[in-house]
């Protein structure tokens, strides 16, 4: 099934011999830039369709405000409701000193829907973030951005402090709450954003083409037939499902990294 599913993206045709799931996820480069570091470097079809989503979006940004309307049209519309659901995400987060993290929030938004989307565009059928590079890209970026705001309010000491020794804590439980605390903020708050990510696009792409190929596989088939049906029936619902899934998972991270830097602002009391 899984050379089905991979010969299905390609326009190929099932052989009888069975891949690894991985082919889902495993394209050739277009083009080597050669070895750095150690490192097979290139541009294959994820890096194309993230540049093409990229300026997609920055060109649809570009048309909407650069002659802003006091009236706007719908496209200025829809992009001031996404500006103002990311402000209200800082301001009921973070409360008023939240607002000047606005235009970050909204593009780690704009960007990780922008990207999930690619799931269920059609040519593209595969989202840049179902590959860990961008997930964890995003997440790094994040975590720089709340450590400094950390940094920046507490200063070095007083934010590394305050995580490793949280106040109102016995002092023989540091033993055992510490190390706790430097893991969980510094190591896995950055790990979670990028793997949650990271799953449910890789799980939603098997699933949208496993739901894609399921009618051309079975309704030429005289006893399968009833399968590809039920295949075409739910291919909607699996794609109105993934599009709320898409949305969910952007919001998430944007919700998260407010949070932590939310929580990066002031000292532990």
């Amino acid at each position: 099934m899984t050379h089905v599913l991979a010969a299905a993206e390609w326009g190929g045709e099932f052989d009888g011999v069975l891949d690894d799931i991985n082919a889902l996820f495993d394209f050739p480069k277009f083009i080597d830039l050669g070895t750095w570091f150690g490192q097979d470097i290139g541009i294959n079809r994820t890096i194309i369709i993230a540049w093409l989503m990229t300026a997609l979006v920055g060109l649809l940004f570009v048309i909407a405000f650069r002659d802003p309307k006091l009236v706007p049209g719908k496209l200025q519309s829809a992009l001031e409701m996404v500006i103002d659901f990311n402000r209200q995400i800082a301001l009921d987060i973070i409360g008023p000193k939240g607002l000047k993290f606005v235009p970050m929030l909204t593009t780690f938004f704009v960007a990780i829907f922008a990207l999930n989307i690619a799931k269920i565009t059609p040519i593209f059928m595969l989202p840049p973030t179902g590959r860990m590079a961008w997930p964890l890209m995003f997440a790094v970026i994040a975590w720089l951005i709340y450590v400094g705001v950390g940094i920046q309010n507490q200063g070095l000491g007083g934010y590394f402090a305050g995580i490793a020794f949280p106040p109102g804590v016995p002092k023989a439980l540091y033993i055992i709450l510490t190390p706790i605390e430097i893991v969980s903020s510094l190591i896995l708050r950055p790990f979670t954003l990028a793997i949650r990510l990271f799953a449910n696009m890789a799980a939603g792409h098997i699933l949208v083409v496993i739901t894609l190929v399921t009618p051309w596989i079975f309704l030429s088939s005289a006893r399968g037939w009833p399968i590809g049906v039920f295949g075409v029936v739910l291919g909607p619902l699996v794609f109105a499902f993934e599009l709320f899934i898409i949305a969910l998972q952007a919001y998430i991270f944007t919700m998260l990294t407010a949070v932590y830097i939310d929580s990066s602002m002031e000292a532990h009391h």
